[in-house]
């Protein structure tokens, strides 16, 4: 099967579905950034409001950020199969003494087609969001809590940070340990699975 009318067809299918899932995405992530948004003017909005809104706001970024994460799941699926297809045929008969990227290509293409499978696990999808997208809203959060009961609080901090009954102790510990965790995730060295991402500084270097 080489670049006939059905292999194109195929491709521009593959590409409309990987569009359509790009898509799913982009709508998650806006309407993060406009709760976050709408989150934050309120906490400011007056000194009467309570600070814990704004936490409230970091556990609807984690709800926001699974979603994105499972989707993002499925978004590979689609796009690993159009890497297949470009390098493999397009580049190959672009360029045939470059070879094949992958000798068995047909079949792994062929498998995929039987039985569509998803390729990253949740952690890894998980972290790609974080460094795309949500580890700088999720320090813009943090950034806007520790000013709110910093700034807007005549108590100590710790002591401003308090949740009804619960001391303001255990809430800044809980808060790091969770971006603690956040962190871990999104940072630690890892072997990415995800296809074809652009992960590296260095991308002239064929130029």
């Amino acid at each position: 099967m080489g670049p006939s009318s059905a292999m194109a067809h195929l491709y521009r299918g593959e590409i409309h579905r990987m569009k359509l899932w790009r898509e799913r995405l982009d709508k998650t992530t806006n309407w993060a950034v406009v709760v976050i948004a709408a989150i934050v003017t309120w906490a400011f909005s007056s000194p009467d409001n309570p600070h814990y809104i704004i936490l409230i706001g970091v556990a609807t970024l984690v709800v926001f950020l699974l979603i994105e994460a499972r989707r993002y799941r499925g978004y590979d699926i689609w796009r690993t199969r159009v890497r297949t297809i470009q390098e493999n045929v397009w580049a190959y008969g672009l360029d045939p003494d470059g070879g094949l990227a992958d000798e068995a290509w047909r079949q792994h293409l062929g498998d995929d087609y039987r039985t569509p499978t998803v390729k990253i696990t949740t952690e890894e999808a998980v972290a790609h969001r974080l460094r795309r997208v949500y580890l700088p809203l999720f320090v813009v959060l943090l950034a806007a809590w520790l000013v709110r009961i910093t700034v807007f609080s005549p108590r100590d901090w710790v002591g401003a940070a308090a949740v009804g009954m619960i001391p303001g102790a255990v809430v800044v510990g809980a808060v790091a340990a969770c971006y603690v965790a956040g962190a871990v995730v999104a940072l630690r060295p890892r072997t990415w699975h995800a296809e074809a991402e652009l992960r590296t500084e260095d991308l002239r270097k064929r130029r």
